[in-house]
């Protein structure tokens, strides 16, 4: 595909937004024009808030979000990877449209627009601190700049440097809760093992229990820093006039969960508020996707998102609106983690509805995780993060009663998956195939072919593996 200069192709999609920011603005000073803040975590899974009924996280601050705003129960990354997470975040995009944008450790070539360049051009003052897109190299793309804007060095610098007359938008990219943790830190720091739910796909262990809690400790930590901001926001008398989400990149870095289009690696928490246009306690069940934030930011900034978005405005569903077409969400991923002999990836697509999720692993012949073999760059099954819960499984694969979690996490998946939400919330027990489902799975399939080919995923025409050739910026697997 031919790659367009990056100016060539913000022009063209600034313009594709002027009509409706000319009609909204006279001056880039507009006090109708919210800022927009976006909190997001690192490796943050569904349910663990407290707003979500987790008892054992306390997360008062997304909690005060999604009461005074609204509160998503099936929100999900475009795919469970930092990079293709945050990529799609930007782009509202499907992670399959953005060629070396869909891999960890590649770069988002900058024909494709995102949304702060979009909101800078129409006025705003844009910025992030910390983790922004990435982890990867952005110059390969074409970017002068990390694709989030410019990076300040916290929220006070950037607040700081802003004009007193434009809106602002910012990133604060938490490194929380990503690994490594500090071994015993959540029980250190009073939390309990026995208040601990340990999902079906790990074993209940004093040592599972305990990496919990030490990541529900970083959990806290992220909301703790998200409310210095509100903060910060409400003491400037900003806080009212400004839209602010609440979400992470993908799932909690256990085995089974990132990396995984599994709940546990897809599912995303998800809070908004905006009180200026739309009132507070709302809980919102409709499937979002990540790839709907780009375009509900320049929706509320009276722009007309680029027609090469994927995702919708969230706006509507805001405002009390009904919404069809929001019964369904798809997640995919290609390469994680450089861990397989020969650069591989492990491809898969995924629908996720009310009841079902169905999975379609391209390439069955590949470890899931990574290859089990011991490589220079990471140890085996490297899509899994180093941890105790990983140490587990792996140092007793043949007990008895750690093998089959063990089995769940590492070994070869079949070309199909489906799983039956109503009997299986944890997706443990894989019933494609069997007789009283076929229907489901078959109804699936149908539906995910056709949102394959809508949006161009090359998957769907030409399956090539090209994104086994993207040059991955990491420690290469050798």
């Amino acid at each position: 595909m031919k790659r367009w200069p990056r100016l060539l192709w913000l022009g063209l999609s600034v313009l594709s937004v002027l009509p409706l920011a000319a009609s909204a603005q006279g001056t880039a000073a507009r006090p109708s024009r919210p800022n927009i803040l976006v909190a997001i975590a690192d490796d943050w899974s569904f349910p663990h808030a407290g707003s979500y009924g987790d008892r054992t996280v306390s997360t008062p601050n997304f909690d005060r979000v999604a009461r005074e705003g609204a509160r998503f129960t099936h929100a999900f990354t475009m795919s469970p990877s930092c990079t293709p997470s945050r990529a799609a975040l930007l782009t509202g995009q499907a992670v399959h449209r953005l060629e070396e944008g869909g891999n960890l450790h590649g770069f988002l070539p900058a024909r494709f627009a995102v949304y702060p360049d979009l909101l800078e051009a129409a006025g705003y003052f844009v910025g992030y601190t910390r983790k922004a897109w990435g982890p990867g190299r952005f110059e390969p793309g074409g970017r002068s700049r990390n694709p989030a804007g410019p990076q300040f060095a916290g929220f006070d610098e950037f607040i700081k440097q802003r004009p007193a007359d434009r809106p602002f938008s910012f990133w604060f990219g938490s490194q929380d809760p990503h690994r490594p943790y500090e071994k015993g830190s959540g029980l250190k720091a009073g939390l309990k093992l026995e208040s601990v739910v340990v999902p079906a796909f790990l074993p209940d262990t004093p040592e599972v229990r305990s990496d919990l809690l030490d990541y529900y400790l970083e959990v806290q930590r992220f909301d703790r820093e998200v409310g210095e901001i509100l903060d910060k926001l409400a003491a400037a008398g900003e806080l009212d006039n400004t839209l602010v989400v609440i979400t992470s990149d993908n799932g909690m870095p256990f085995p089974r969960a990132k990396a995984n289009v599994y709940d546990a690696g897809a599912r995303m928490p998800l809070a908004v508020r905006w009180p200026a246009r739309f009132p507070g306690g709302r809980v919102i069940d409709a499937f979002v996707s990540h790839t709907d934030l780009a375009p509900t930011f320049l929706d509320a900034a009276g722009l007309r998102p680029p027609d090469g978005m994927t995702g919708r405005s969230l706006l509507p569903l805001l405002r009390g609106e009904r919404v069809a077409g929001r019964e369904q969400v798809f997640v995919e991923r290609e390469r994680h983690a450089n861990v397989r002999r020969g650069d591989l990836s492990y491809p898969v697509r995924a629908i996720r509805t009310k009841d079902f999720l169905y999975i379609r692993n391209f390439r069955p012949d590949r470890w899931p995780a990574g290859d089990p073999e011991q490589y220079v760059a990471v140890g085996p099954f490297g899509d899994i993060d180093g941890s105790p819960s990983k140490s587990l499984l792996l140092d007793s694969q043949t007990d008895r009663t750690i093998a089959p979690f063990f089995q769940m996490a590492t070994a070869k998946r079949p070309a199909e998956e489906l799983y039956d939400l109503r009997r299986d919330p944890h997706q443990v027990k894989n019933v494609a195939g069997q007789p009283e489902h076929r229907a489901a799975q078959r109804r699936l399939r149908e539906e995910l072919d056709r949102w394959m080919r809508t949006t161009g995923d090359p998957r769907a025409t030409v399956d090539d593996d090209r994104w086994d050739r993207f040059s991955y910026y990491g420690q290469a697997a050798r």
